[in-house]
């Protein structure tokens, strides 16, 4: 077992040495549909989550809690509702978006919007009111106003797009319900490993797991980075 697994490992790495075409097109696809769930989701959830922040109307508390249930929405449920609208039987089907990279992107958006918001709406509460108060009686607009508190919730809000990314590219219902698992199309890398898995071959599925804990360091070691930056700033 020990044999089968050092192996495979370098059946893996040597797949990566060799710029295996299969293998990095699939990374592709998966920064692909990551990058771009993330950003229509940071478009979308960092402004929501600054103004459920700072503004103060009835239900707050409501919304804040169904933000926090959403953390924990089921991919799979996600899959499901975007496929009966996505499907030719369903409302979008004219768009032709099912088994493409968009829609695991529309399905994606859906399951980290509330993450992206909900580490906002924390970032940006953290911030003293006085700061706030203090912006506007300076002479500052609601506009100046509103930047200086995302300069001052810059890190945080930071966060909340690295933790989406992350989110987004370690999923996997989404990714197979709403792609299909298509190669050299739709297939991401943890649709890939699940197949491979499947198959009981996994030299590709271990390099696959290389590359996806190597980004997920790099995404940690940029977040030290910056927070060493941020605080030393501070």
């Amino acid at each position: 077992m020990e044999g089968f697994l050092i192996s495979s490992l370098a059946e893996a790495v040597r797949m990566l040495w060799s710029l295996d075409p299969e293998l990095y097109f699939i990374v592709y696809v998966s920064l692909y549909v990551s990058f771009f769930s993330t950003l229509i989701a940071a478009v979308l959830g960092i402004p929501l989550g600054f103004l459920v922040a700072v503004k103060e109307f009835r239900g707050k508390r409501a919304v804040i809690t169904i933000l926090n249930t959403l953390l924990a929405l089921p991919t799979v449920v996600i899959g499901i509702f975007v496929y009966a609208f996505l499907s030719r039987r369903g409302i979008l089907g004219d768009l032709g978006m099912l088994y493409t990279p968009w829609a695991i992107v529309v399905g994606q958006v859906i399951l980290i919007t509330p993450w992206v918001t909900t580490f906002t709406l924390a970032a940006v509460s953290r911030i003293d009111s006085r700061y706030r108060r203090t912006a506007m009686t300076l002479g500052a607009n609601l506009w100046q106003t509103s930047l200086s508190i995302a300069r001052e919730a810059r890190y945080g809000i930071l966060a909340a797009i690295i933790a989406a990314f992350g989110r987004a590219i370690a999923e996997i219902g989404i990714a197979m319900m709403l792609g299909g698992n298509i190669k050299g199309f739709t297939r991401t890398m943890t649709t890939a490993m699940a197949l491979e898995h499947n198959k009981g071959e996994f030299i590709l599925a271990l390099g696959l797991g290389i590359v996806l804990l190597s980004i997920s360091l790099f995404m940690n070691i940029f977040m030290q980075l910056v927070q060493g930056r941020y605080g030393s700033a501070r």
